[in-house]
């Protein structure tokens, strides 16, 4: 063979290899492979196997990752490439990492100089001394090179890691846990900046990644467990939250030294939410964790020796309530507290998770809102959520007494619950002193959910949906196909439908927590969704949240625009009726989303009041708390905050909470943002 020959057929088969997306190494010899069983909410949906080949002095790892999230398949794949089989040479990772978000990114790294590309757009940028490479939570087979990396450096500081980002690692101790009869002793490391917040990993001796306890990119409860070692979930999952809070917990008394006495707030303008008209130049007192008067400064004593706080300039009103949130990590707390956030709904969670956080919080180990617990629910089918299933009437009502006995305040059901467990479900809540909300399931309308039972609904959707003609063969048809005209014109909340079907909300007083500005967020493209925030959110957050939205033809965008205009609209003629709104978020941007909640509301045609009113007093009445809280009065709980502004008249202020009091202690806003990667 000719030598120019020769070079011809070398650079072909490059050609090809590029083409192919081929990696050298792919016939070397294996050193370690694995599989890990993907878990939402310790529910199994998905694998991840994972392959590490020698290619001489190098090692390639591939991972393939494939998990569902209520009938969705959410698959990604990468190549990580470890020239000396230590430092990455090569990064790439592309797929779904929930049901809005995509990741598409690649590393290349030559001398001193990485090429990142992320999605269309490259930028080259120098290598840090040390460093790795890691794309968030999944795949979790990256962490634990990641975590193998670390620990060959002795565990020396924080890891630049690339396309972006720092991680910090922290040996946090050694669990043991009982495997087939056999006792496992496991190193466990808490990890952060790798997604936004802290992970937690367990390894076995032989260096061997075990458990991922960790969220996605929606915010979800997940879970990654080596094979073989499934039975002890709970275990990691209670371990987790314990962990956390202990994190955490030097923080509370760090931003808010306990007081000796009691607390004066001085010169605010006190909006108490009662509906009296707003009062200038107030002092409100906070004894304890309790209020112990508020009013006009000439007939409210400041006792001697109180901390003076002098508030001039801003409006104080009460601590705000999020009644749709799922506290899936504790860094939510900090966030929801800077958010002016002191009670918060946890709407579905992991039992071990939420039990031990809302314990801490409780009893002064942690730091965040009060948390009130409405345990779900679901039933058997491809869109299950979780593992506390029943199928049969028993099961249900022996799930309704568990979660009584652990003290949550409510029962959610989910999409797949059968509709014939509705009343079984309902009657022994209540017997209980629970209520019941969530989702209306399927098969079941509205009106014969309330009349079963439902005090509350989960989102603006349960009830717009009602007023959709379902067509037998819609799931069969392309989205070109609808009729998008007709069903804008069939979910009009003036129709006489609608009507009759706001008259049994109303009639039954049913509560609505309609969580719109997660619609807002998913209803356009990516990035075009109109919240502030978004621009304050931690690093790691910044990049999901930008590429949630709706991807969809040009054609679409209309659609999805009427649709969400009303979404707002139901909201408000809802309002108008005596249907009782109270604001929640469903998570979407932390923190932000809530102050999005109550601007949507007043769009919606509510006054700034009832904006507030919803996210106070409302709730407070709905779970049957509004004699400890929801207003400023003598004898309620300390749930308190100080804005700079004056959000009664423009609701946008309420995005300035400058001070907030939960139970009694004083955190300043600005800190807390920081304590978890946000911008104040």
């Amino acid at each position: 063979m000719s030598p120019r020959r020769a070079v011809f057929l070398i650079g072909l088969l490059a050609a090809l290899v590029a083409a192919e997306g081929l990696r050298a190494g792919d016939d070397g010899p294996v050193v370690e492979r694995g599989t890990f069983v993907l878990h939402l909410h310790k529910r199994p949906t998905g694998k991840e196997t994972y392959e590490i080949r020698r290619d001489g002095d190098d090692l390639v790892l591939k991972a393939d990752y494939e998990n569902t999230d209520r009938g969705r398949k959410e698959p990604l794949t990468a190549t990580l490439r470890l020239r000396d089989g230590r430092t990455p040479e090569r990064f790439e990772v592309k797929g779904e990492t929930s049901r809005f978000t995509q990741i598409d990114s690649e590393v290349r790294v030559e001398g001193r100089t990485a090429a990142v590309r992320e999605g269309k757009n490259t930028t080259h940028r120098p290598v840090p001394d040390r460093f790795f490479c890691a794309g968030g939570f999944a795949p979790v087979s990256v962490q634990m090179m990641l975590i193998r990396d670390w620990e060959r450096a002795h565990g020396a500081g924080p890891l630049e890691t690339l396309p972006s980002g720092s991680v910090t690692i922290e040996k946090r101790g050694r669990d043991t846990v009982e495997i087939a009869g056999k006792r496992v002793e496991l190193d466990r490391y808490s990890v952060g900046g790798v997604i936004w917040g802290r992970e937690t990993l367990w390894f076995d001796p032989e260096r061997k990644l075990v458990a991922a306890v960790t969220l996605d990119a929606e915010f979800n409860r997940f879970e990654a467990i080596r094979e073989g070692f499934e039975p002890a979930l709970p275990t990691f999952v209670a371990r987790s939250a314990a962990d956390g809070m202990a994190v955490l917990a030097g923080l509370a008394d760090r931003f808010s030294p306990k007081r000796t006495g009691p607390l004066a707030i001085v010169g605010a303008t006190l909006i108490d939410g009662t509906g009296a008209e707003p009062l200038e130049d107030a002092v409100v007192i906070v004894d304890g964790d309790r209020i112990a008067a508020a009013g006009p400064r000439a007939r409210v004593s400041i006792p001697p020796g109180a901390q003076v706080l002098e508030a001039r300039k801003q409006a104080v009103l009460p601590g705000l309530w999020e009644m749709h949130a799922h506290f899936t990590q504790v860094e939510w707390g900090p966030v929801y507290l800077a958010a002016g956030v002191t009670t918060a709904r946890d709407c579905a969670n992991e039992f071990e998770f939420i039990t031990a956080a809302r314990d801490a919080i409780a009893a002064g180990r942690g730091l965040g809102p009060r948390l009130l617990s409405a345990g779900i629910i679901d039933g058997e089918g491809p869109t299950t959520t979780g593992v506390d299933i029943a199928t049969t009437s028993e099961q249900a009502m022996a799930l309704v007494r568990r979660y009584a006995e652990a003290g949550f305040l409510q029962i959610k059901l989910y999409s797949s619950l059968k509709p014939e467990l509705v009343a079984d479900i309902a009657r022994e809540a209540h017997r209980l002193g629970l209520s019941v909300t969530g989702h209306i399931p399927r098969g079941m309308d509205a009106r014969l959910a309330i009349e079963s039972g439902m005090d509350q609904i989960n989102h603006i959707t349960s009830i717009v949906n009602e007023m959709i003609t379902k067509e037998p063969d819609a799931s069969k048809k392309k989205a070109a196909s609808f009729d998008f005209d007709r069903m804008i014109r069939e979910i009009d909340p003036g129709s006489e439908r609608a009507r009759k079907l706001i008259g049994v909300l109303k009639e039954h007083g049913t509560v609505i927590d309609p969580t719109i500005a997660i619609y807002e967020l998913t209803s356009y493209p990516p990035g075009r969704a109109p919240e502030p925030g978004l621009a304050k959110v931690a690093p790691e957050l910044a990049g999901p949240l930008r590429s949630m939205g709706a991807r969809i033809a040009p054609a679409m965008e209309r659609f999805l625009d009427e649709r969400f205009r009303k979404f707002v609209e139901w909201v408000g003629v809802l309002h108008k009726a005596g249907v009782p709104i109270v604001a929640g978020t469903d998570q979407a941007v932390p923190g932000h989303s809530l102050h999005r909640e109550l601007e949507l509301y007043v769009k919606a045609g509510m006054t700034p009041m009832e904006a507030i009113r919803s996210a106070t007093i409302v709730p407070a009445r709905a779970m049957k708390l509004d004699r400890e809280a929801g207003t400023i009065e003598a004898g309620k709980r300390a749930d308190l905050i100080l804005v700079a502004g004056r959000p009664d008249r423009e609701i946008s202020d309420i995005r300035k909470v400058k001070t907030v009091i939960a139970a009694g202690r004083a955190y300043d806003c600005a800190e807390l943002w920081k304590s978890v990667g946000f911008r104040p």
